[in-house]
């Protein structure tokens, strides 16, 4: 597997820790047992989505400038 698709499989595995630390997020608010690191447990994998994401994003437009 080559760094692109290890890249993209790490970019999806985040998008599904990301959305599990939502629901989690909803649920506990519905709850009113909401705490900070219940608020807080979602932006560690969005943070990460970010820079897969851009990094995903810019490859086509590197490999372009790069003449490939």
């Amino acid at each position: 597997m080559n760094w692109n698709n290890w890249l993209r499989q790490i970019h999806r595995w985040l998008w599904v820790a990301f959305t599990v630390a939502v629901i989690l997020n909803i649920i506990a608010f519905v709850r009113e047992k909401s705490t900070v690191w219940v608020g807080l447990l979602a932006l560690l994998p969005l943070g990460l989505l970010l820079v897969a994401g851009l990094h995903l994003f810019v490859l086509p437009y590197a490999a372009r400038w790069s003449g490939r």
